[in-house]
């Protein structure tokens, strides 16, 4: 009895490491990636209207669902505004490496993706996501009157753990629903075409890999076809008693002798004289068929009744 309490023990603690390994692993997927405060002439709503808004970025490879989140914001300590993210909408399941956003405009009854706040800039602005546990799962802190208008407080890269402030200068803009890091360029491929502007070292490269992969498929299949063979061979001297090779070779073991193949043949012949050859010729035959009234098309129900 002792024994089995104590098994059922082990296992509830192991299913409830297991169940917070998992929530945990839920809520690190998803994190406050960029936020505009004041938007002038920037990115616009479904509505065409440009207001403040709230990125978040799933960092994970599988997809990831906001709904029954929360968004908070605070810009005074004690005043906490809430956002509860709604259940239903497909749109709230964020894709692997993609990004979600939301418009701070405090006009909710315009859609899913409008919270009931609205952000001021003049003062620290404090915005916090929690998942639908109510666990803090990432915040950020926008510094007082640090953004200009079309600036946006945002992270080095998605997900990255430094921020900064994009938007003060044409290399560095802001990205709504898109990397926090644009690459203008690849340095791999410039210095690739650097080397090789032509792309002869390429093409001679990719027939390499290709003749080079076709040349081992033939070896790997050329030594399977002799190890079945060889195989086969074993299991044949084994049935007939036999122990060496040089007494299968005399025995022919293994070799199907002439009146074999030519029964194959034969049958094969045979086999298709069964059929005659079809040309391109249509032909029709008329069939008679003995007249019923069951079958006339002139007693039908559809036929007026006579009076």
């Amino acid at each position: 009895m002792n024994k089995v309490k104590i098994g059922m023990l082990l296992s509830l603690a192991l299913m409830l490491g297991l169940t917070s390994c998992g929530e945990k692993e839920v809520n690190t997927k998803l994190v406050l990636n960029e936020v505009l405060i004041e938007n002038s002439s920037n990115f616009q709503d479904d509505y065409g209207v440009h207001s403040a808004w709230i990125e978040i970025f799933n960092k994970s490879y599988t997809s990831a669902d906001l709904a029954g989140y929360l968004l908070k914001m605070s810009n005074q300590p004690g005043d906490t505004a809430t956002y509860f993210i709604p259940k239903g909408d497909v749109l709230t399941v964020v894709r692997p490496r993609q990004h979600s956003l939301f418009w701070a405009d405090g006009q909710p009854n315009r859609g899913t993706f409008h919270t009931n706040f609205v952000m001021n800039g003049a003062t620290a602005t404090w915005v916090g996501l929690y998942d639908s546990g109510k666990k803090l799962v990432d915040q950020v802190v926008i510094p007082a009157s640090a953004l200009k208008a079309d600036q946006s407080y945002a992270r080095v890269s998605d997900a990255a753990t430094e921020w900064e402030i994009k938007g003060a200068s044409t290399n560095n803009y802001v990205t709504p629903s898109t990397n926090n890091k644009t690459l203008e360029g690849n340095a791999k491929m410039e210095k690739f075409q650097n080397h090789d502007s032509v792309g002869i070292g390429m093409a001679i490269t990719a027939m390499s890999v290709v003749f080079t992969g076709l040349i081992l498929l033939y070896i790997c299949f050329r030594a399977i076809g002799k190890a079945s063979v060889s195989v086969s061979r074993k299991r044949a001297m084994k049935t007939k008693d036999v122990t060496s090779m040089e007494e299968a070779k005399e025995k022919k073991l293994g070799e199907a002798p002439g009146e074999v193949f030519a029964a194959i043949a034969l049958a094969l012949h045979e086999h298709n004289d069964m059929h005659d050859v079809e040309d391109t010729v249509l032909t029709i035959t008329r069939v008679k068929r003995s007249y019923s009234p069951w079958s006339s098309k002139i007693y039908t129900l559809r036929e007026t009744p006579k009076k």
